[in-house]
């Protein structure tokens, strides 16, 4: 009986470590993917909350000739909003 429970422990702590060890290279390899679109221009940084999005899925605006682009509406209300108001004070 005590064999059988020590079996089961080392089994299940294998299986433990394989798994851990999946999600740890999963989680790297997605670190080096982020880093590669940063690098190439694919992700771009929200100016209202620095978060890295892509350039092709993002909410954009553009003012003047450039084009700025958002995580969210909501970002993209924040700067809007910003804007206007430097503008009625000016």
């Amino acid at each position: 009986m005590i064999i059988k429970v020590a079996i089961f422990a080392l089994v299940c702590y294998v299986l433990y470590r394989l798994f851990m060890n999946d999600n740890k290279k999963k989680a790297e390899k997605e670190a080096q993917q982020q880093k590669k679109r940063m690098e190439s221009g694919e992700l771009v940084q929200d100016p209202v909350c620095g978060t890295y999005v892509d350039k092709n899925g993002s909410i954009t605006v553009r003012n003047g000739d450039q084009t700025l682009h958002f995580c969210s509406y909501e970002c993209r209300q924040k700067y809007i909003d910003k804007v206007t108001e430097q503008r009625k004070l000016n």
